[in-house]
């Protein structure tokens, strides 16, 4: 069977697998910077601002495309993720408890460390700003994952399922910093509404099994992503 628009097929075939898609993320990536820093920069910015809005009723939710793929892939993003961290916690690699606490304290220690180096060295200056504490804190998971796709064969599935959570965390974390000390405003009701979901679904596994608790993971996400914005929490 041919494929279609002239593509071969094993270039499709190599694009489905993780080493193909952490190339196409490279590759988009490094088009992305020539592209903003060429001298049709403008169009880039142009295209990335461009507002897209979402309404369903009285509902209404406007981002740019920047701002979509944010609060938006990015979210999808994390939630496969967290799904494969939850079956390797639960039966998979880091299924016990002390190999599944080595990537929390690493990534606890990537986070802190830093930070207090930071600190440490600009309470030493005479005209230091400690602001900066933060920065180096979150990993870009994307990216991470995309480089351990392209070596992907070369790496003990441990190793992957170590770094993998160690970016995890990490980002959460990255995410728990920007929520407290860079937030101008939580709306309680929409945050106890968001522990009400959250909640939900921690409790759906002991009650649902199979397509029926795929189709509930999903509609709950779909609720919580959209109670998470009124409520001033990052939903990425």
């Amino acid at each position: 069977m041919k494929t279609p628009f002239l593509i071969p097929s094993f270039t499709l075939a190599f694009l489905k697998t993780e080493a193909g898609s952490g190339f196409l993320l490279a590759a988009c990536a490094l088009l992305a910077l020539l592209w903003a820093n060429s001298p049709w920069a403008g169009a880039y910015f142009g295209f990335i601002d461009h507002p897209i809005a979402l309404q369903i009723g009285a509902w209404r939710v406007e981002e740019s495309v920047l701002g979509w793929t944010k609060e938006g892939l990015m979210s999808v993003f994390f939630f496969v993720v967290g799904l494969e961290i939850k079956y390797e916690a639960m039966r998979g690699a880091l299924s016990d408890k002390r190999k599944l606490a080595l990537p929390v304290i690493a990534a606890l220690g990537g986070m802190i460390a830093p930070a207090l180096v930071c600190l440490a060295v600009n309470a030493a200056l005479p005209h230091g700003d400690a602001r900066g504490w933060s920065v180096p804190t979150a990993t870009d998971i994307a990216f991470a994952l995309a480089v351990l796709a392209m070596a992907g064969k070369g790496l003990p599935p441990a190793l992957r399922v170590f770094l993998l959570t160690l970016a995890i965390v990490d980002d959460l974390g990255a995410v728990v910093i920007i929520g407290v000390f860079y937030n101008n405003h939580f709306d309680p009701p929409y945050i106890a509404a968001l522990i009400v979901l959250l909640g939900v679904m921690a409790g759906l596994k002991y009650r649902l099994r199979g397509k029926g608790l795929i189709l509930a993971y999903a509609v709950l996400f779909a609720a919580v992503w959209c109670v998470s914005l009124p409520a001033g929490v990052a939903p990425s």
